[in-house]
């Protein structure tokens, strides 16, 4: 299942992240966004949804939160 079919305030391990762009999985790397990691989806909004890695809040888009397998 990716985030957008992830429920609110649970807790989930990532399994994967499918994406081709080399630079986009560097910037996700930096946030604490890979494989085993945990991740927690704050609020589905409109355009995407808020999430929690480690200590930090980060609004991302649909298209990523479908690339974010949990």
């Amino acid at each position: 299942m990716n985030l957008r079919e992830a429920e609110e305030g649970k807790e989930y391990t990532i399994q994967q992240i499918n994406t081709d762009d080399e630079e986009l999985n560097a910037f996700l790397f930096s946030l604490g966004c890979y494989s085993g990691e945990t991740i927690t989806v704050i609020a589905h909004r409109k355009g995407g949804c808020t999430v929690s890695i480690k200590d930090g809040r980060y609004n991302i888009d649909t298209q990523l939160a479908e690339a974010i397998i949990v």
